[in-house]
């Protein structure tokens, strides 16, 4: 595979790695799909340094030029020892939809944090028992609520399902059109990919979708009407108020600082997080800027300030002697040279909790760890 940026358009590219024969190409330009296509004498090139690389047992992560980025990756055996050519490019354009939204601007972050997005239902122990008892009447142990691609409530099976496709489901059922019930196909990356099970998912609401990962059975013609209606009518209501979630992420009314632009948290240990940029009315920043501005803080905090794993902080008494010294909190300042211009952002680490927020420049910059300790103290019983 193969990625690069021209012009503000980025091309993925996949390879046969033995062949060198595309498989397909997708692009994308300011976070929407793009016509623009790499060009066959490029794909040359890109599979040339590929095998060069290969056939000196070394691999090419990356090449840099001034305003070009290359990457190389290597995919599953599956991808690398193929049969019959057409038939997975056939295969692979059921994907093409998930694709595109990965490499767009999506409204999500679990592809960077590897986290799985989520949202605060208003009566989330309502929803989880629901839930719970229609799973078990469905036959499966893997069961979800699913709005705008945040998971609202799931269950204990589903949680304990693998990094990538607990990221992956509910981000492929977002990026699908809307569609009444789907019996979809999936390959679990962590759990089973080799062999492919059942995504079903039912609409319950526009927008509000109940998600299943199952076998053989059942089938999806056994989900009829009045097992829906059986579990599902009496929340009617609670299901109503889930509509909202997906650009805002905790419930109306919650009570946030008014400085507060955006905010991301991130419970390390069950690989969860919240984040939005609409926590209050239409200020500046732009949603899509607040987003870029706390993906990239994030990208910076997560290389430089903090460990990637929770505990890794938390040596034993024996060694914190030896080892480097890891900051709880950072943050960084922007516009400073103008007043009331430009934004605050802030970076707090306790335990197994990282809350990163975007903040207004009004709110002053030695009210920072005071303004982020409160707001976490507020967002712990949520995640």
């Amino acid at each position: 595979m193969g990625e690069e940026g021209t012009e503000g358009t980025v091309h993925l590219l996949c390879l046969a790695a033995s062949s060198g024969v595309p498989l397909f190409c997708r692009s994308s330009r300011g976070g929407a799909p793009a016509r623009q296509q790499l060009p066959f004498s490029v794909i040359g090139s890109l599979n040339g340094v590929h095998m060069f690389g290969q056939n000196l047992e070394v691999q090419l992560s990356s090449a840099r030029t001034e305003d070009t980025t290359v990457v190389l990756l290597v995919g599953l055996e599956e991808l690398t020892n193929i049969s019959n050519i057409e038939r997975l490019k056939k295969e692979l354009r059921a994907s093409y939809g998930l694709i595109d939204s990965l490499l767009g601007d999506s409204e999500l972050i679990g592809d960077l944090t590897q986290c799985v997005d989520c949202v605060v239902p208003p009566e989330g122990s309502l929803l989880q028992e629901a839930l719970s008892g229609f799973a078990e009447a469905a036959g499966t142990n893997f069961a979800s609520l699913v709005v705008s691609g945040r998971v609202v409530v799931a269950t204990e099976s589903w949680w304990r399902l693998g990094t990538p496709e607990a990221v992956l489901l509910p981000w492929l059922v977002g990026s699908l059109p809307p569609q009444a019930a789907r019996d979809y196909p999936v390959y679990l990356p962590h759990g089973s990919p080799t062999v492919p099970h059942r995504l079903l998912t039912l609409t319950l609401l526009p927008g509000l979708e109940l998600c299943l990962v199952c076998g053989p059975r059942p089938p999806l013609s056994q989900l009829d009407p009045q097992l829906l209606e059986r579990w599902w009518q009496p929340m009617l209501d609670p299901l109503r108020a889930c509509l909202p979630l997906g650009p805002r992420a905790l419930p109306a009314g919650f009570p946030l600082h008014t400085d507060i632009l955006g905010l991301l948290l991130l419970h390390l240990e069950l690989k969860r997080c919240l984040f939005t940029v609409e926590p209050s009315g239409d200020k500046d920043p732009s949603p899509e800027q607040r987003r870029c501005v706390l993906r990239s803080f994030y990208t910076l905090v997560t290389a430089v300030h903090f460990p990637p794993e929770p505990g890794q902080q938390e040596d034993k008494a024996e060694d914190a002697a030896q080892q480097p010294q890891v900051p709880k909190a950072c943050y960084l300042v922007s516009g400073t040279e103008e007043p009331g211009t430009g934004w605050r952002l802030v970076a707090l680490q306790s335990g197994p909790r990282r809350l990163l927020l975007l903040l207004s420049a009004q709110s002053p910059v030695h009210g920072l760890r005071g303004l982020a300790t409160r707001t976490l103290h507020a967002l712990t019983p949520l995640l």
